[in-house]
């Protein structure tokens, strides 16, 4: 009996396996997909491979301190926002407040507030005075210990120290502009740019209450004006960082058999039929999911992006893509 069984089990595991084989060799005669959804490490391995190939730009950290504050120094108000940090005053009504814009000196601070069990959690208080008018604020800043780190920052308040020591390094050189999202220098709003292409660094300015910087450049080659927004070292925003929207070479070098015929394409974010894998990324960026679907007629690899865009590629060259 138990031999019948045996003999019966391996019977019915090559009756499954025999099926299996038949199904997968329908497959792939009658065109339907075995679909392999790739992983984020496969997609991130794509990124790699671009990436490497990029000479980034590291500035020097500003470093700065609240015991090294003197009187006079000087912040940018990025957001009128700022009046909720404010203490009430009878000489103005707070809430009606707008300071955006404004340039306030830092005066003196102090702590102050209920002292619960340990230092750390007294409130400090920045006393600041408007280099215009002359009106004084005092700025609720937070708990002390936090407040004393180095590299903290204070909402809705930009260091025009950490502004003159950025523009410092990058003002009236030359890079290659990694980011293809720009935005005019006047209105603020959000223009269609180019990326990979040499830029003259003309100016840094205070920026907002996310982005404390403003980065304003000019095209090397047709003069066009814009700017783009930029985190300081003290973000956590590191996608915005200089070195994640300069480079210091010119990325073409490092893809010699880039044709300039699809690398003026990819300046301008444009794919054709024909292009590889690696074109593609260059001139859209990163899919949010890749999907590999083999065939008796090669790889099939659809890269899928936000709003309906995919490219699909046969062995590894765009075949047809939409936009």
């Amino acid at each position: 009996m138990s031999q019948w069984i045996d003999r019966a089990g391996c019977s019915s595991r090559h009756i499954v396996m025999a099926v299996g084989l038949c199904v997968l060799l329908m497959a792939c005669g009658t065109g339907i997909e075995v679909t392999d959804r790739v992983t984020d490490k496969d997609v991130r391995r794509v990124i790699e491979q671009v990436d490497s190939r990029q000479t980034t730009v590291t500035l020097d950290p500003y470093v700065d301190s609240l015991h090294a504050w003197k009187p006079g120094k000087r912040f940018w108000v990025a957001d009128d926002q700022i009046n909720q940090m404010l203490r009430t005053s009878t000489s103005y009504d707070k809430d009606t407040l707008h300071l955006a814009g404004h340039i306030l000196l830092y005066q003196s601070h102090g702590a102050d507030g209920i002292l619960i069990g340990d230092y750390n959690n007294r409130r400090l208080t920045l006393f600041l005075e408007d280099s215009e008018s002359g009106e004084k604020y005092a700025y609720n800043a937070g708990k002390e210990v936090e407040a004393r780190r180095q590299g903290f920052s204070f909402p809705m308040l930009i260091d025009l120290d950490m502004v003159d020591h950025v523009a410092r390094q990058i003002v009236g050189q030359e890079f290659y502009i990694s980011t293809p999202i720009w935005y005019n220098r006047q209105t603020e709003q959000m223009v269609d740019g180019r990326h990979y292409i040499k830029v003259h660094i003309d100016s840094v300015l205070p920026g907002n209450a996310v982005l404390p910087l403003r980065v304003l450049f000019t095209t090397c080659d047709a003069g066009e004006k814009a700017m783009v927004w930029m985190s300081d070292n003290s973000s956590t925003m590191h996608g915005r960082d200089f070195d994640a929207l300069f480079v210091a070479s010119d990325p073409h070098l490092a893809y010699p058999t880039v044709t300039d015929e699809n690398w003026e394409r990819i300046t301008r974010g444009q794919v054709v039929e024909g292009m590889t894998k690696v074109e593609c990324q260059l001139a859209l960026g990163v899919p949010k999911r890749i999907n590999q679907n083999p065939d008796q007629g090669g790889m099939r690899e659809y890269w899928y992006y936000d709003g309906g865009s995919y490219l699909y590629f046969v062995d590894g060259l765009l075949s047809q893509f939409r936009r």
